[in-house]
């Protein structure tokens, strides 16, 4: 038996973890960010899943205007600390500034991931159940219409066909090819 045999589960165990509360700790700062119901079931879960680190962390983080700043403190230090975690199980050593830029481009792809899930699901949920209310279409309506809202600007009517989903998902796919490859170099650089 190998190192491998206990490692890899660890890794995946400490990865799925840690994905799991960082995309929680991220929706919340998204979900206050544009304005989504506090009262939303959905929204009422992840503040009392991600409240006891950020009450804590806004004792020292104030809040910037709208920006909940002490969110964006606690997703770069989980995320950090789950990649120097599992580099280390791998045996991998970095430097800093290299797993700093590591974290922030998995955070990057991990927010340009949540908006093409959003979009595609509400695009989706539009075609199989039109107009229906739940918690789920509530935060995806909060969540994608101010890129949608500002794709249909550009794109005209063309008779009751939307295409900003469409316009929107390649926009961040778009994204992810132009910032994500510059910003793994830039790391693999550094470290």
């Amino acid at each position: 038996m190998g190192a491998n045999y206990l490692t890899d589960p660890i890794i995946l165990i400490i990865d799925t973890l840690s994905s799991l509360y960082i995309l929680a700790v991220l929706l919340r700062f998204l979900l206050q960010w544009c304005g989504a119901a506090f009262y939303n079931p959905i929204s009422q879960f992840l503040v009392k899943v991600t409240h006891p680190p950020l009450r804590l962390l806004r004792r020292f983080v104030p809040p910037i205007g709208k920006i909940d700043t002490s969110s964006i403190v606690l997703v770069l230090v989980l995320q950090m600390l789950a990649n120097f975690s599992i580099l280390l199980l791998k045996g991998v050593t970095i430097n800093i500034g290299a797993l700093t830029i590591l974290s922030l481009t998995d955070l990057v792809s991990l927010l340009i991931n949540i908006f093409i899930f959003a979009v595609f699901a509400r695009a989706m949920l539009s075609w199989l159940n039109p107009g229906a209310f739940d918690a789920a279409s509530s935060i995806l309506t909060s969540l994608t219409e101010p890129l949608l809202d500002t794709c249909r600007k550009f794109i005209p009517d063309l008779g009751g066909i939307d295409l900003s989903p469409l316009a929107v998902l390649l926009f961040l796919q778009l994204a992810k090819m132009v910032i994500l490859p510059p910003l793994h170099q830039l790391a693999s650089l550094i470290g």
